[in-house]
């Protein structure tokens, strides 16, 4: 077996078709987890563009065949042999959203005294506060919280622990965030350690996990994944929620949002409120 040599598959076209593919990319069984973003690259000319970074032969091969059932003009580029995910989010701005400004190291000069300043290094873990999900979840969060606190409060798939991080540092007395990927358990808790974040974070799939048990009910759920588990957690989520506590979910496309919504509203959640960024949506619904 050789070792994979990094590429990004970037592939431009209409929005109609760029979300098609995006959904596809998230139904396929053997992309579960692939890293990929959409976003509008030119409002004049209507494009939409996907960036796919594939890790392995397969990832990449899936990626190619998924596309290549789109209108969408693909194209590919070998990257360095180097920690090119941390290079490329390593030259990222800063990220303002509502009271919350993420940041990494190379902008602490720029770091404003008026904000909940949060630091989140790039790495392998999804969700430095660029991404349209992560972005849209704490819009959402600082809304809510001109409105009220949240004494606990539960991250679903964390990934850099940001939204676990952001919650303990706005005044919740418990913060627990859980991640499917274990190197992404261990940077969340680096960057909890970074912050001064009391949040404490597992390896887990789903919400069986003992400290996410015996800390419930929450208050406030964030579930930033993909749209699939959110619909397969609904119950869960419910379960783990206090009666009228609140869940922000995002993680899936605009495209999406009927689906997961009708998962929330069958189980008697009321939609609060919904935010959109380039082709994601984040959805705030309150729990009977």
């Amino acid at each position: 077996m050789t070792d994979y040599t990094p590429q990004q598959i970037v592939a431009r076209g209409a929005r109609a078709d760029a979300e098609a593919a995006a959904d596809a990319i998230d139904n396929h069984p053997g992309l579960e987890g692939a890293t990929y973003s959409i976003l509008e690259e030119d409002e004049d000319k209507g494009v939409w563009r996907i960036d796919a970074f594939p890790t392995t032969d397969e990832e990449d091969a899936g990626l190619l065949a998924v596309l290549a059932g789109y209108p969408l003009k693909v194209v590919r580029e070998q990257l360095a042999d180097a920690d090119w995910l941390a290079m490329a989010l390593s030259g990222l701005p800063p990220v303002r959203a509502g009271r919350f400004f993420v940041y990494g190291m190379h902008d602490r000069g720029r770091v404003p005294a008026s904000a909940v300043n949060l630091r989140i290094e790039a790495g392998a873990a999804f969700g430095t506060g660029h991404h349209g999900t992560t972005v849209g979840c704490l819009l959402a969060y600082d809304k809510l919280l001109k409105a009220r606190k949240f004494n606990k409060v539960l991250d679903v798939g964390a990934g850099t622990g940001l939204l676990a991080i952001a919650a303990a540092r706005t005044g919740s007395r418990i913060a627990v965030g859980t991640d499917i990927d274990k190197p992404s358990v261990r940077i969340s808790r680096e960057n909890a350690k970074v912050n001064r974040a009391n949040a404490r974070f597992v390896h887990a799939s789903g919400l069986s996990n003992r400290l996410v048990a015996d800390n419930a009910p929450y208050d406030l759920v964030f579930a930033n994944i993909l749209a699939r588990p959110l619909i397969s957690l609904a119950q869960d989520i419910k379960n783990a929620l206090v009666p009228g506590g609140t869940v922000i979910l995002s993680g899936l496309l605009r495209t999406q949002e009927r689906m997961v919504k009708a998962a929330y509203l069958s189980r008697g959640f009321k939609v609060v409120d919904r935010i959109h960024r380039d082709a994601w949506a984040a959805l705030v619904l309150q729990r009977p």
